[in-house]
């Protein structure tokens, strides 16, 4: 046995060369791989980090503050390149979203599109339906509401809306599913709208409204009602009009004991509106006495909320029934109040 090793330490010096060799080959491009994995956690960390200071900057932004929107975008620009570094796909798609949802918000379509055209086959390629339709239904939004193509949104909704209708996975997901499909109900509604294709609007926020009911979501229960109200009165049914808005209106005056003051003033906003349209109902509906009651409640909780454009249209309705029933200097102290806010807003 001892001559077995010492022929074969012997014969096979190359052998031993190997011996001393191998674990460099192999241990070189162990580290080098190591530092990979390295950098690329780091890259990815630096990446979330600037990701999640953009989303604070950008919930600043989408309350008004135009500084913090671009300020968002440096971010979210400044994680893009750091989480394809990092070969994170899924960041990289939810950054390229949110990179379009800013300059959706800043006014410049073209640019949105851009990146959430770039989002869509990374949700493709990494099997997310959920998001896909997401980053769909929001093409579509700029193409409805920022652009003006309204075929083209209809094709993206219709696209976003199959796939929310096979997406079901646990309660919570199918829960928020529900809703997404309910908002893209709405776009598509929206879109025939504008197209003067009023059944087919009321079809789809139907649909919608079905989905709030189901979910118990009493504002977005609301605003369907005031959608489906809003096309009887614009096709001259304000009976039918009224069968939806005055609903609207008793869930709009809901009250919760956790309600944070801007949800509070939220509510007493839509509350207004639903009074503004009704009053302006009961003025084609030749009931001026109907009409001022609504609109004089209307115009005190505009004035409430600060709402200054919202109490200037009111204002000139007011002003309108006025000299429907005859009382023009009325209906010109209505009318001068309105023309002194709107120049007050055109100074600032």
């Amino acid at each position: 046995m001892a001559r077995r090793w010492v022929n074969l330490l012997g014969v096979t010096p190359w052998l031993l060369g190997m011996m001393v060799s191998v674990p460099q080959m192999v241990v070189a491009p162990l580290v080098l791989a190591q530092t990979s994995l390295t950098n690329q956690s780091s890259q990815a960390t630096e990446a979330q980090s600037l990701y999640n200071e953009g989303e604070r900057l950008y919930q600043q932004g989408t309350k008004g503050t135009r500084e913090s929107l671009q300020q968002a975008l440096e971010k979210y620009q400044q994680a893009l390149p750091l989480f394809r570094a990092a070969r994170d796909r899924t960041g990289e798609a939810t950054t390229l979203n949110r990179i379009g949802g800013v300059y959706y918000s800043l006014g410049q379509p073209q640019q949105a599109l851009n990146y959430l055209q770039q989002a869509l086959p990374i949700w493709r390629e990494v099997g997310d339906r959920s998001r896909e339709a997401s980053t769909l239904s929001i093409i579509g939004d700029v193409y409805e509401y920022k652009i003006g193509q309204p075929q083209l949104a209809l094709n993206y909704y219709q696209q976003a809306l199959t796939i929310y209708r096979e997406v079901r996975n646990s309660t919570e997901e199918r829960l928020r599913q529900r809703s997404r499909e309910a908002s893209t109900l709405r776009g598509i509604g929206f879109v025939y709208r504008g197209m003067g294709q009023s059944q087919e609007a009321i079809n789809y926020f139907q649909q919608a409204l079905a989905i709030s009911r189901e979910l118990g979501i009493r504002s977005q229960e609301a605003f369907d009602l005031t959608a489906i109200g809003a096309i009887y009165r614009d096709i001259g049914q304000p009976e039918q009009a009224l069968n939806y808005l005055q609903p609207a209106l008793t869930i709009s005056r809901e009250r919760e004991v956790s309600d944070s003051t801007e949800e509070r003033l939220h509510k007493r906003s839509e509350e207004a509106s639903a009074l503004n349209v009704i009053g302006g109902l009961y003025l084609r509906m030749e009931q001026p006495q109907e009409a001022l009651n609504y609109l004089q409640q209307s115009l005190a909780i505009y004035r409430e909320v600060g709402s200054r454009n919202g109490e200037a249209f009111n204002l000139i309705t007011v002003g309108t029934v006025y000299r429907r029933i005859g009382q023009s200097q009325e209906a010109l102290t209505y009318y001068q109040q309105a023309l002194s806010i709107f120049k007050d807003m055109g100074d600032r």
